[in-house]
């Protein structure tokens, strides 16, 4: 099992950030994903947005009162986030390890994201999202679905294709609280998602 992000992925929004920061601001606003937040995770509790890009997010959970940090692979992306929301922490990690981060959090949020590995490191990919969180915590888990084979953009873009048992199937000692297929309101992208609740006896 490969325990790297795709580096070719990495690479494409390492030497583009600018522009993708900007194709996601011009984005209509996610309110889908936000309801769903709002209803779902541990009101005003710590949270990791794992994968967060331009920080488009974390600054919407900061705005509702989450205390939230910011985690990308990506320096670039980072450099966005902090150029647009200074007032947030925003900080270097790397999935599917998350090797850098020894915090757990009420909350963990990540907005597709895991589509970019390569499809056998999602299991590893989802135990360390699982293991980030404390006992009782939430996690908000999407990604964007890809049918056959895996694909890769004209940019370099990884989208792995995997079945979404993968993921749940990872999910141990964890109760599913909602799954669904859909169209994104914000990319019109088809993806999947998944928030669960981690058992209060889990580690």
């Amino acid at each position: 099992m490969t325990s790297r992000y795709d580096s070719a992925t990495l690479d494409a929004y390492s030497k583009d950030a600018a522009r993708y920061s900007q194709e996601w601001l011009d984005q209509p606003p996610p309110n889908d994903l936000y309801a769903l937040l709002e209803t779902h995770l541990v009101p005003r509790g710590s949270t990791a947005e794992i994968g967060c890009g331009n920080g488009r997010d974390a600054a919407w959970l900061a705005a509702h009162d989450y205390l939230v940090s910011g985690f990308d692979a990506s320096p670039a992306l980072l450099a966005e986030a902090r150029r647009l929301h200074p007032q947030i922490v925003f900080r270097e990690a790397t999935l599917p390890a998350l090797a850098e981060i020894e915090e757990r959090f009420d909350n963990v949020v990540c907005e597709t994201v895991i589509m970019h590995l390569p499809a056998e490191a999602i299991p590893l990919a989802v135990d360390n999202l699982r293991r980030l969180l404390r006992p009782n915590g939430v996690l908000y888990l999407s990604w964007r679905v890809t049918e056959g084979e895996d694909k890769r953009q004209a940019d370099g873009r990884l989208y792995a294709a995997f079945e979404p048992q993968v993921v749940v199937d990872a999910l141990v000692d964890c109760a599913i609280l909602l799954f669904e297929d859909v169209t994104s309101e914000s990319s019109g992208k088809r993806i999947c998602r998944v928030i669960a609740s981690k058992n209060a006896g889990g580690v």
